[in-house]
């Protein structure tokens, strides 16, 4: 039996538009040539969940190498309560731009930037339409349906699965997109593989009520192992990595797709169980941000990363490169440039609007 997970991640556009390209930079100082202060706040997974908290820490670290006049720092939120009081903290540390990772912070982001209007802002997996802050959002089902495409592709038993960290749009969107991926490859190759754990019509799964919880995601792996699946996608940050192990112990039978970062980069001891990772380019998206900032670029509106903008992809095949079909490479391949060019459509109710 074969089990992949998957997960994802994206890039970014300083403009009002949903998409756009990246803004250009000249890597130079603040206009004043003081020292720009890029500050974060994490959500509860921590700096190192090998997910979206770890990549946006990595677009800081990125930002900082590209322009020596950058200093950067985190505060962790250890629970929901966090939120507000670490980005009051960071307002009187007089921070030029204050991260938000998460769209779990949307309600604290929003009342932190009403009440400081002349502070910057920014958040992953949200839309707040403030002036004062820049949102950033990835439309993950489109790399999501290629994993799905690969997972049904890659099934030797017909049956794949999904589960989610929580129940909130930044997760079933991932799962959504897998969905639809598995349903794409039934109908062109008159197929009938099934998904476990999501209902995409029906908006209901599979939930660990966690991102930290490993137990949790190898407990949940198991289950679907156990039913059958050879293919399993957590959308969960680090409790995910439990289903990594549950692949590696598996001596072959399980293999995982990651989620948000390149998890032969993020979570190197697993990659001999990555098929891929469904790549959301936060870091990419925050250095971005952060490297106009610096520049003296007015950070306005919103970014949505997309397969177009490389604000989301699939990430290479790494030790299953042989593994995968040359054919079944050929397709994705396919179906990325017609997701791109707008013949297929994603129907994901969680995409960014």
């Amino acid at each position: 039996m074969r089990i992949v997970a998957v997960l994802a991640i994206g890039g970014l556009a300083l403009s009002a538009a949903a998409c756009g390209d990246k803004p250009s930079s000249n890597n130079g100082s603040s206009g004043n040539g003081k020292k720009y202060k890029a500050c974060m706040v994490t959500d509860v997974g921590g700096i190192d969940d090998k997910s979206f908290n770890t990549s946006a820490w990595q677009g800081l670290q990125d930002a900082k190498a590209a322009n020596g006049n950058i200093e950067i720092k985190y505060s962790a939120s250890k629970a929901e309560t966090d939120y507000q009081p670490n980005l009051n903290a960071l307002v009187t540390e007089k921070c030029d731009l204050i991260l938000a990772v998460g769209g779990l912070m949307t309600d604290a982001t929003k009342a932190a930037a009403a009440a400081n209007p002349a502070q910057k802002f920014a958040i992953i997996d949200s839309n707040i339409p403030a002036a004062n802050v820049y949102s950033m959002q990835f439309n993950t089902a489109q790399a999501g349906f290629l994993a799905g495409y690969l997972a049904a592709g890659s099934s030797k038993s017909g049956k794949v699965a999904t589960w989610g960290g929580l129940k909130i749009p930044p997760v079933t969107i991932f799962m959504d997109g897998f969905a639809e991926g598995v349903a794409h490859y039934n109908k062109v190759k008159s197929k009938t593989v099934a998904v476990l754990g999501w209902d995409n019509k029906s908006q209901e799964g599979l939930f660990a009520g966690s991102f930290t919880d490993q137990n949790k995601g190898k407990q949940l792996a198991e289950q679907l192992v156990a039913q059958g699946a050879d293919v399993i996608m957590p959308v969960a940050g680090g409790a995910g990595l439990g289903t990594a192990s549950a692949a590696q112990a598996s001596g072959g039978k399980t293999s995982v797709i990651w989620v948000d970062a390149d998890g032969c980069k993020s979570a190197a001891q697993y990659c001999d169980v990555f098929m891929t990772t469904v790549v959301k380019n936060i870091a990419g998206a925050v250095k971005d941000a952060v490297v106009a900032g610096a520049d003296g670029k007015a950070l306005t509106g919103a970014f949505t990363g997309v397969l177009g903008n490389n604000g989301v992809s699939l990430a290479p095949y790494n030790k299953f490169d042989s593994k995968v079909p040359a054919e079944l490479k050929t397709e994705i391949d396919a179906l990325k440039k017609d997701i791109v060019d707008g013949k297929i459509k994603i129907e994901s109710p969680a995409q960014p609007k």
